[in-house]
């Protein structure tokens, strides 16, 4: 079943958040942060890993040896511009005010902005990574949902320490990772037999870029906006296309 590996996904996070917010209130402040802090340590090993895809051998036969870091450098500034413009983050932060005001009766300012940040910083920490989007687009081929499974379980235990330290907005992350990861698969079922390995490591070493950016973010370092970023993802695969078309 097509869409089989964002649904246990997902469930996987509404899980995860239940015994993270079971267990969270037990647990001292100095403790909740540290968790969070942990967590971001762990992003950004990740990260890293992602970023190594600089050196992918389709890329580098496809573009050049000089051209990757370039077209990353590219879509990010450009993907930056763009998503500014369209003011994702602010409308991303929104989106996790209105669903706080809909699931919660609470008018607390603290615990909105809590859950606020919860919902996004959980949102982009689960649907920015190669797992994501690989996973998603081997989902759509009919190739299995591997690479989901494992996505499930890294998230399910992402979400009780998120959850711990951040409460209820994390499950609602779950709908986020529902469209991102369900608009992979469909491309996946239309177009992604066509899709070149050197574009798919394009979107793997702009996607850890911008988890570095989440692991600032979750380690208190600088408050990034890197839903603005997002659109880099997009035009990372269609810089290569078109540098490779010319080289």
């Amino acid at each position: 079943m097509i869409g089989l590996g964002t649904l246990l996904n997902m469930a996987a996070i509404v899980v995860g958040t239940v015994v993270g917010v079971a267990v969270g209130h037990r647990l001292p402040e100095r403790t909740r942060e540290l968790i969070t802090q942990a967590l971001g340590l762990i992003t950004l090993v990740v990260a890293a890993l992602n970023v190594i895809a600089l050196r992918d051998a389709d890329w580098v036969a496809d573009v050049g040896s000089a051209a990757p870091l370039l077209i990353v450098l590219g879509s990010v500034v450009i993907g930056g511009i763009v998503g500014s413009l369209l003011h994702i983050e602010s409308r991303v932060e929104r989106l996790g005010g209105w669903v706080q005001a809909k699931v919660s009766r609470s008018s607390d300012d603290s615990g909105r902005a809590r859950f606020v940040e919860g919902f996004v910083d959980a949102s982009l920490l689960f649907c920015i990574g190669p797992l994501a989007i690989l996973g998603s687009l081997s989902d759509g081929l009919g190739l299995g949902i591997d690479q989901l499974a494992l996505k499930s379980v890294l998230d399910g235990f992402a979400s009780i320490a998120f959850a711990a330290s951040l409460g209820w907005g994390v499950a609602f992350s779950a709908l986020s990772v529902g469209v991102v990861q369900g608009v992979f698969t469909l491309l996946g079922a239309v177009v992604g037999s066509v899709l070149a390995a050197s574009a798919i490591a394009a979107i793997t070493a702009t996607g850890g870029v911008l988890l570095i950016g989440v692991s600032l973010r979750l380690l208190k370092v600088s408050r990034i906006a890197v839903a603005d970023l997002l659109p880099a993802l997009v035009i990372a695969p269609l810089l290569t296309l078109a540098v490779a078309r010319w080289w």
